[in-house]
């Protein structure tokens, strides 16, 4: 082979290597066949963790010595506490004991196959290396090192898939929901410049996630119920997202038309987005024609709760995750780590039975499909190729 010849074939391969621009049409054109060779793996996955952490570990539910009703890491809103009062918490995070493959161990013996983690929440807050701002791990507390990123390569490292969550709403930042303090949460009260925010802050830090993090296979976001989300913005930003990474999948949260936890539009279908998302609840007969993924608590908080002692029992979770399976979904179970790392005993000592089972009937979940017979009033059943496995939850007292 000439040298001509080996120079062209290199050029060839180079370019033809190269991730080419997603552009605004190709998405609205992209076929069933590619949508699904994109879902393909979150669809066979069905089980994944959640972890909401940040700052609110700190306060772990509890502000100036009273405990704050809701769940944790609301309570910068639910307290009232001043944008000044807010960070003190956040200078005090210093999760020094986190070790980010113990976490993915955790997640990956319990059977699940992605985890998802607060990149930034409501209150602004980011665990990750920001350069669009220095309100984050890195340069606001006594840590300064990069947590996401350490659990992004942890999960990359264990074959895990990685996603992050990221929450529209800001109570932190000046152009977003912070004039409104201490009321951060209203879905009525609009800031000006809002759209400063959008171009200048939340889209150059999805920008960071997505291309320093290569690991990022879901986007997942939050907080888009305020008035100045739309779903033509939403529209905007799921076509700025996957043009970053085409592969990405985005929950139906980036668009305004969710009705509350039910994770669907008015409509009954999820809007803009790859998937919905109900929330602490499964849907009756499941969504068909649609992808889903039902989110849950272990106890009654997604953030660190010192005192919320309100568990779920394993046989629950167990047959929660049965049941959402059985319907075509997938079952995201939450996480709420302490301000020190540590993922608490009760939540560990149930994924580890979660493990037990799915050690021996994870082919009875993963890769399944809607059940063709429903829900029987003793079980579920979920299908696979020809298969149909039955999963008794109560032995009925008839034999039938």
């Amino acid at each position: 082979m000439s040298v001509r010849r080996i120079v062209v074939l290199v050029l060839i391969l180079c370019c033809a290597g190269r991730s080419q621009p997603v552009r605004a049409q190709d998405l609205a054109h992209e076929t069933p066949a590619q949508r699904s060779s994109r879902m393909a793996w979150w669809r066979a996955a069905r089980f994944g963790m959640f972890i909401h952490w940040g700052a609110y570990a700190v306060a772990a539910g509890t502000h100036k010595g009273e405990r704050i009703s809701g769940i944790g890491e609301w309570i910068m809103s639910r307290a009232h506490v001043p944008i000044p009062d807010y960070e003190e918490y956040v200078h005090r995070f210093n999760p020094a004991r986190f070790d980010a493959d113990a976490w993915v161990r955790i997640a990956k013996d319990a059977g699940m196959k992605y985890i998802i983690i607060t990149s930034k929440h409501h209150d602004g807050f980011a665990i990750f290396d920001s350069k669009v701002s220095r309100y984050d791990i890195v340069d606001a507390t006594p840590y300064k090192r990069d947590a996401l990123k350490a659990l992004a390569q942890a999960a990359h490292r264990a074959g895990m898939r990685f996603g992050v969550y990221y929450s529209i709403m800001d109570w932190h930042h000046p152009d977003a929901q912070g004039p409104n303090a201490p009321e951060y949460n209203s879905s009525t009260w609009s800031n000006p410049n809002f759209g400063r925010y959008v171009d200048t802050y939340m889209k150059p830090q999805l920008k960071e996630l997505l291309t320093q993090y290569p690991e990022i296979d879901v986007l997942w976001f939050d907080g888009e119920w305020i008035a100045d989300w739309s779903d033509e913005r939403g529209r905007d930003l799921y076509a700025f997202v996957r043009a970053l990474r085409p592969g990405l999948i985005v929950n139906n949260r980036v668009g305004h038309t969710r009705q509350g936890l039910s994770g669907l539009n008015q409509a009954g279908q999820i809007g803009l987005g790859d998937f919905g998302t109900p929330e602490q609840r499964v849907p009756p007969e499941g969504l068909p024609g649609v992808d889903w993924e039902t989110c849950m608590t272990m106890n009654d908080t997604w953030g660190y709760k010192s005192y919320d002692d309100d568990w779920k029992d394993t046989r629950t979770l167990l047959r929660t995750l049965i049941d959402v399976a059985s319907k075509g979904g997938n079952f995201l179970l939450n996480v709420g780590p302490t301000a020190e790392g540590l993922i608490p005993a009760p939540i560990e000592s149930r994924l580890h039975e979660m493990g037990e089972w799915m050690k021996a009937n994870g082919e009875a979940i993963y890769g399944t499909t809607v059940s063709p017979y429903g829900s029987p009033s003793w079980g579920r059943y979920t299908a696979k190729r020809g298969k149909l496995y039955a999963h008794v939850f109560d032995w009925p007292k008839d034999g039938r």
